[in-house]
């Protein structure tokens, strides 16, 4: 994918009025992908084998944190608005929205919309929702979000939101998959209730392990839900993921080993999708913690990576280099003139006398549960980083309780990011300092300046000559080292059908597989 932050044009009005146009475009699958474009058939029992997934994940939308909450959310709720498969912000909940000034937002409910229990919505339940994400004793993941929010009330059929400053990508926000809209009582919504108002109907479900759902009758979209029961299993062994594919367990697996992807595509047992977006595989280092409080130690490790080699052996060419930065192609200010780094033994030694040491030795935590080929890319990087002096020593982590017991309690471990279609997006979620998710602890008081400031700038040239300072930031100062990004790459039964176009701000189309797509 090219730069686009230079062809994108972007007015205010585009920006504060929906449906809005983003930079993270999906996929137009190739004529070999394509399934005839017919009306979609109704029916049948859709299952889905996740390399994720476990035993602690629970129903509270503010601490989804990995693809199997994802999707099973996507089945069971709708947000107020919808990133559709071309990257355009349409209704969902909110029928339409709008703000004057990118500091007052009106969304408009839509009527009729009733969840599984019967209740009808209301504009309470939109607001009891969204506030379960703020306040001091809020939990959530996305907590950070609405710290500029300083109002959220009805007036009539609308929820009015007021920021402390404009935010031209507030809607975008609203569009995050933490925001599910649910059913309220006296003021709060019930975190541990299994009630939506979205295209399936929980019938069971065991954490880490299965979810079952069966479709809901009364589902507001006529267009959507086409299969009459899907049940999600979270397999975290990719080669017992690839084995449900091949022997008919399942429908459609997520983290396609590129090694297998040849012999699937020439047993015609399944057909590949692979989608480029914004996704990235990272090694996140706790920035509180020596040796990695001093940059000059990170940008050592930065050096020692081959960055080539790792999208060639780990991604088999389903991704591309990573400059260390968060913000992807598909961002309308992406920085692709920005100074690139490649693999440099001679630089790494520089940097780690800079920092006063002629050697280092570091332990690394991976498992695939991080993403695929996590426990071989960190083989890739202690023998190049070996070349510089740099001892890593590789921890083989289990992949069950991976994401509770490893990522953001060790100091330097494996993870993954979905990217996100705007910058302040995914900068606020990731790197923003106290954020919950900013999985290196890191802290840049520039930073935190411009991530303020960019959000209220309506300058294009000004806010994009921001953003990119700050991806500068993150590459070169930051406490993350991003190899590559990769492809969304997954595989299907061949009697699986999808839309010609399928969605890339997430992965299996945005989360909303469950719902677009259906058997031919």
């Amino acid at each position: 994918m090219t730069d686009r932050s230079h062809h994108t044009g972007m007015t205010r009005r585009g920006l504060l009025k929906g449906a809005t146009a983003l930079g993270a475009a999906g996929l137009i699958l190739p004529a070999s992908y394509r399934k005839a474009q017919a009306a979609p058939n109704k029916g049948g029992t859709f299952r889905i084998g996740l390399g994720h997934g476990n035993s602690t994940d629970g129903y509270d939308p503010g601490l989804w944190d990995n693809l199997y909450a994802q999707v099973f959310a996507a089945a069971r709720h709708n947000q107020l608005i919808e990133v559709d498969a071309d990257g355009q912000l349409i209704p969902e909940i909110a029928e339409s929205w709008e703000s004057p000034d990118g500091q007052t937002w009106i969304f408009r409910i839509r009527q009729g919309v009733t969840f599984h229990s019967g209740k009808n919505l209301t504009v309470e339940d939109v607001i009891a929702s969204l506030n379960h994400h703020r306040g001091e004793d809020a939990t959530s993941a996305i907590k950070q979000f609405f710290d500029p929010v300083q109002d959220i009330r009805a007036d009539g059929q609308n929820v009015v939101v007021t920021l402390d400053a404009p935010n031209g990508d507030f809607a975008y926000l609203m569009s995050d998959y933490h925001l599910a809209i649910m059913p309220s009582a006296d003021g709060r919504i019930d975190p541990s209730s299994t009630d939506g108002c979205g295209p399936y109907i929980v019938e069971s479900y065991e954490p880490g392990v299965q979810a079952s759902l069966n479709r809901n009758p009364d589902y507001w979209k006529s267009d959507r839900a086409h299969f009459d029961r899907v049940e999600i299993l979270a397999i975290l062994d990719s080669a017992a993921r690839l084995n449900a594919l091949m022997t008919g367990q399942v429908e459609l697996i997520d983290q396609i080993d590129p090694a297998t992807i040849g012999m699937l595509e020439a047993r015609g047992v399944a057909n590949i999708l692979s989608i480029p977006g914004n996704a990235h595989y990272v090694f996140p280092m706790d920035a509180r913690a020596a040796p990695f409080s001093d940059n000059n130690v990170r940008l050592a490790l930065k050096y020692a990576i081959d960055r080539q080699q790792m999208v060639d052996t780990i991604l088999g060419g389903h991704g591309a280099v990573s400059n260390d930065n968060p913000i992807g192609p598909a961002n309308r200010y992406f920085y692709a003139d920005m100074e690139p780094k490649s693999f440099d033994p001679d630089r790494a030694r520089f940097y780690l006398r800079e920092a006063g040491m002629d050697s280092l030795t570091v332990d690394l935590h991976v498992a695939d549960a991080a993403f695929s080929g996590a426990v071989d890319a960190g083989a890739l990087f202690a023998e190049t980083a070996a070349q510089a002096g740099i001892n890593i020593n590789l921890i083989r982590e289990p992949n069950d309780g991976y994401w509770d017991n490893v990522w953001m309690q060790k100091p330097f471990v494996a993870s993954y990011w979905g990217g996100r279609a705007v910058e302040d997006h995914m900068f606020t979620t990731g790197y923003a300092a106290g954020a919950t998710w900013n999985d290196s602890f890191w802290s840049h008081d520039r930073f935190n300046e411009l991530l303020v400031q960019a959000r209220s700038e309506v300058d294009e040239d000004l806010r994009r000559e921001m953003y990119q300072e700050m991806q500068r930031i993150v590459s070169f100062e930051g406490s993350v080292i991003i190899p590559m990004n990769n492809n969304f790459v997954m595989a299907t039964a061949t009697n699986v059908a999808t839309p010609e176009q399928i969605s890339a701000n997430w992965n299996l189309d945005g989360f909303r597989c469950v719902e677009r797509w259906w058997f031919a």
